[in-house]
């Protein structure tokens, strides 16, 4: 019988960090163990687990999954863990056997802080420990300025910008995302000089504990002792850590995720350069804070996966379109005062 606490380390992250790839980094090199994998998303496509399953995780034909995934697509966990946080861990515990480790991507827009203190919950916290809350930084654009507490941090074009009103919900959930952090990752590195990592570096450093790490990566490509076994058991600490938003008090409920938006735009087969032009226009005219989806290219078998922050969009074919789904393309904008109808009528005027 098992007696240890099952370590579960939390994955948070502003919008477009690089979650998911750390996730599927992490499961791709598991080295034998045996992975759960709770995966928390803001839209209603399911994209971030439909990635991961190319992993083998919860995939019914990619033979013996390593893990169940357990998706919820219904809003952040810090605003839904007790309809259902709290059932999905309860059906881990019932196969707590078969699980050497937990990972729990949480949805760009969450508070890492109430997640971690569910672990307090008596049933949870008999059988399931914080390993520690990794908290992954989009070095770019933080180095761009965006989302940055300090204007001094960045250009003085980016200081007249006006997302960087330090009041503005999205700074208010990147620095509670650090502060709750025992380990950083600067990601994209690669797409960075040494200046901007130090300045990156810089920002980040007065966010976080003075013992916490902070780790470059590009693409999330770590050792994965790096990422698991740090057993800090968060949850005894996490109520020293400061934060904007009232967790510490249980009735608190405004944690402003009134203020964003998700809607699902949709077209058909399209050319990869037409599409990220039409969706990079979109963003220069509305406020567009990320994009991701899937896309069907003229010609092409595999199934376009596409992410976008700002005016920077990635894009890589992940699997082959399987018979009977649908296969066009969909694509999930997340923003501010986002209306489907008129972002779809945009969208296919751009594409023409």
């Amino acid at each position: 019988m098992q007696t240890t606490k099952i370590p579960a380390t939390v994955v948070t992250g502003f919008l477009g960090s690089g979650k998911t790839t750390l996730l599927r980094h992490i499961l791709e090199n598991a080295n034998g163990r045996r992975i759960a994998v709770i995966v928390n998303e803001f839209g209603e496509l399911g994209i971030d687990g439909e990635i991961l399953k190319g992993c083998g995780i919860g995939c019914d034909d990619a033979g013996e999954p390593t893990g169940q995934l357990y998706e919820l697509a219904n809003g952040c966990l810090c605003c839904t863990v007790q309809e259902e946080f709290y059932p999905v861990m309860e059906q881990l515990l019932e196969r707590r056997h078969q699980i050497d480790h937990v990972l729990i991507e949480t949805s760009g827009l969450a508070l890492p802080k109430p997640l971690v203190q569910a672990f307090h919950w008596p049933s949870i916290r008999n059988a399931f420990t914080v390993d520690a809350v990794v908290t992954v930084v989009d070095g770019p654009a933080a180095a761009a300025g965006q989302f940055a507490a300090n204007p001094v941090a960045v250009d003085a074009q980016r200081r007249a910008d006006p997302n960087l009103d330090h009041e503005s919900p999205l700074h208010e959930l990147f620095e509670d995302q650090l502060a709750s952090a025992d380990l950083v990752i600067l990601n994209k590195t690669d797409l960075m000089d040494a200046a901007q990592i130090a300045a990156v570096e810089a920002l980040v450093r007065p966010e976080i504990p003075a013992e916490v790490k902070i780790v470059p990566a590009q693409a999330g490509r770590l050792d994965v002792s790096t990422l698991l076994g740090l057993q800090r058991a968060s949850e005894e600490t996490i109520h020293l850590r400061a934060d904007h938003h009232g967790s510490d008090d249980p009735d608190h409920a405004d944690h402003h995720h009134d203020e964003f938006d998700s809607v699902v735009v949709q077209a058909g087969t399209v050319e990869r350069d037409a599409l990220v032009a039409a969706l990079q226009k979109l963003v220069a005219d509305h406020t567009i804070y990320r994009v991701k989806g899937f896309a069907t290219l003229p010609g092409k078998a595999m199934r376009l996966v596409l992410h976008g922050v700002g005016q920077r969009f990635d894009s890589y074919f992940d699997r082959p379109w399987r018979a009977g789904e649908f296969q066009g393309t969909r694509v999930v904008l997340i923003g501010q005062d986002l209306d489907g109808a008129t972002l779809q009528a945009a969208l296919d005027a751009a594409l023409g």
